[in-house]
């Protein structure tokens, strides 16, 4: 397992996060009880299998959204 915090532009409403909360709990390979969406600090860390899915195909799913990740930090767990 891996665990990341994805800092994004500024998220600018509550459905915001709901959007992302949703497709990110989506994708196969995420726990999903561990995805926290921070909306203050415009930031969502999560856990994820690092062989199931990579930290691109999460950052992927959430710029298709429209919202622009500025950067990422993956670390093991």
């Amino acid at each position: 397992m891996q665990k990341t915090t994805i800092q994004l532009e500024a998220l600018s409403c509550p459905s915001c996060l709901q959007k992302i909360n949703n497709a990110v709990k989506s994708l196969e390979g995420v726990e999903k009880d561990s995805v926290e969406v921070l909306f203050n600090a415009s930031k969502v860390k999560l856990n994820f299998d690092g062989s199931k899915i990579t930290i691109e195909q999460i950052e992927k799913a959430i710029t298709t959204l429209g919202y622009d990740v500025k950067k990422s930090s993956v670390r093991a767990i």
